[in-house]
């Protein structure tokens, strides 16, 4: 028994040692994770797109009008249609001038208002000659210069001169409804704003030289400065009726000339027996219209010189061209003439008159 109890005991030794020896069940590898999967960039953002900057808004224009005198009710007339040229265009238009007729003066606007660095300036010059050296400085200094009554300038001073018409046929015009009235007889005399006035000069000097061909019965009596102030046209022909009672006629040139000599007639207790004829308007005129101190005005209405003015200036700053025949916009300039004047400047005329008396002057709100 002991011998088979050893014998079993050495087979459970020798199996134990034989699995000490054994070697370790091989492991499976764990399973192989997978790569987190590949998360994709985040999409890039596209630029915010360019903005294009804000165009900056165009410069606005300034035109600048420089008249005789700012308290006049022809000038006044005149502003409305510089501000209404404004309006419609959107330009900064304004009127400059002194309170009463004064070169100097002009002068000295003009020259503050190149200092200003304005773009365009509408003169209208009390007198010519006296304008014309601040003018071209204007001009040098880059600023267009349009002038109106202004036709004898020279060139090189402004780039134009607009005038409502034809001077010449405008003094002759006049003359031939001063002479009908006269009855073709005759003394008369005539008023100029100053002697240096282009335009007045130009309408006189034309109906002088028409009535000597036409009315040689009619006799020159004198040509007046009045200075644009109807108290000197009144006092002036109040003297001159005193020593000269024969005289039959008056031809006015300024707004006010005939606004005086129609006072002076009335007082005299002349109005049925002196024609008195000139350029004015109907806001001025009006009661010795309808007294018959003043028998017949003419004139084109201001507010559209002025407009017209302004509308020249404004095209040549915008490069555009000015041409025979062309049409301003503007009744009375549909279709203008350009024309070559005494000293060279290129003029500008519409066909814009008119001729007012008792019978019509209703129809003119100006």
């Amino acid at each position: 028994m002991k011998k088979k109890s050893l014998s079993v005991l050495s087979v459970l030794v020798i199996m134990a040692m034989l699995a000490a020896c054994a070697p370790a069940a091989t492991v499976a590898p764990a399973a192989t994770v997978a790569p987190a999967a590949t998360v994709a960039p985040a999409a890039t953002v596209a630029p915010a797109a360019t903005v294009a900057p804000t165009a900056k808004p165009e410069k606005q224009l300034v035109i600048a009008s420089v008249v005789k005198g700012i308290s006049y009710n022809w000038f006044q007339r005149l502003e409305t249609g510089i501000k209404q040229f404004g309006i419609d265009n959107n330009v900064k238009t304004f009127m400059e001038g002194p309170s009463q007729v004064d070169s100097a003066a002009q002068v000295g606007i003009i020259e503050d208002l190149i200092a200003q660095g304005v773009d365009g300036i509408c003169n209208v010059p009390y007198g010519v000659p006296e304008n014309e050296p601040a003018t071209k400085k204007a001009m040098d200094a880059g600023i267009v210069v349009v002038g109106h009554e202004a036709a004898t300038a020279k060139g090189g001073t402004m780039n134009y001169s607009v005038e409502a018409f034809d001077n010449k046929s405008y003094g002759e015009e006049m003359m031939k409804e001063m002479a009908t009235r006269m009855g073709g007889k005759g003394k008369y005399i005539q008023f100029v704003g100053s002697l240096t006035n282009a335009s007045h000069n130009e309408w006189t000097d034309a109906a002088k030289a028409y009535q000597e061909k036409n009315y040689p019965d009619m006799k020159f009596a004198g040509k007046f400065d009045s200075k644009e102030d109807a108290e000197v046209s009144y006092n002036t022909l109040k003297d001159l009726l005193k020593t000269n009672p024969d005289i039959k006629g008056v031809q006015g040139s300024s707004g006010n000339d005939v606004v005086g000599a129609g006072r002076a007639v009335e007082e005299a207790g002349l109005a049925d027996s002196t024609t008195v004829i000139g350029t004015s308007i109907p806001s001025m005129t009006s009661k010795l219209l309808t007294t018959g101190a003043v028998d017949l005005i003419m004139a084109w209405d201001p507010a559209l010189a002025g407009y017209a003015c302004n509308k020249v200036i404004y095209k040549i700053i915008k490069g555009e061209p000015i041409t025979d025949g062309m049409d301003l916009g503007v009744p009375g300039f549909e279709k203008i003439k350009l024309i070559t004047g005494v000293n060279g400047l290129p003029v500008i005329y519409g066909s814009a008159w008119l001729k007012m008396d008792a019978k019509n002057m209703d129809q003119y709100k100006f």
